[in-house]
């Protein structure tokens, strides 16, 4: 991406022209001013083998990253096998979801937390399969409703780092 904006029309732009914020992140995704010190982004449309998926991923959200992890699951999602999309959705709903409720969104991180909870517990029962690539997904899905549930009893954000899953 090269981060210049075009002069009639006020979008940042990628390579190919499309549409994309060039502002830079912080750790859960937020934009920051232009000029200001960020995070750095996943680059878009990595094609990965799913072990390294899941290793990035575990490493994004060890470092309190779970908007960057999400961006991994999805890149997974759109490249893996058709059978395997559902799983990598799943995956990144359940970072998507951590990511709302450590930034604060009370109703949008259990949501979604649940949903993702919902869905790899689904693939997994549809496929047989409830340790993919050394994931434990009934853990996964129990961790997803915990964390949901201390969100809406609390009412307060959680720290991203803290409450990070353990993807193995």
């Amino acid at each position: 991406m090269d981060g210049m904006r075009n002069g009639g029309d006020a979008r940042d732009r990628d390579e190919e022209g499309r549409a994309r914020s060039a502002r830079p992140r912080d750790g859960l995704g937020r934009p920051l001013p232009y000029g200001a010190a960020g995070v750095e982004r996943q680059p878009e449309g990595v094609v990965r083998r799913p072990r390294e998926s899941v290793a990035e991923a575990q490493a994004l959200l060890d470092a309190g990253k779970p908007f960057h992890a999400h961006e991994v699951f999805e890149d997974a999602w759109k490249s893996g096998p058709e059978a395997e999309r559902a799983l990598w959705r799943g995956l990144a709903q359940l970072a998507v979801g951590l990511t709302h409720a450590a930034r604060g969104n009370l109703t949008g991180g259990p949501r979604l937390l649940r949903r993702g909870a919902a869905s790899v517990e689904e693939w997994a029962g549809g496929s047989g399969r409830w340790d993919p690539y050394g994931m434990d997904l009934a853990a996964l899905a129990g961790w997803a409703r915990r964390l949901a549930g201390e969100v809406e009893e609390s009412g307060t954000a959680v720290d991203a780092r803290a409450s990070a899953p353990r993807l193995r």
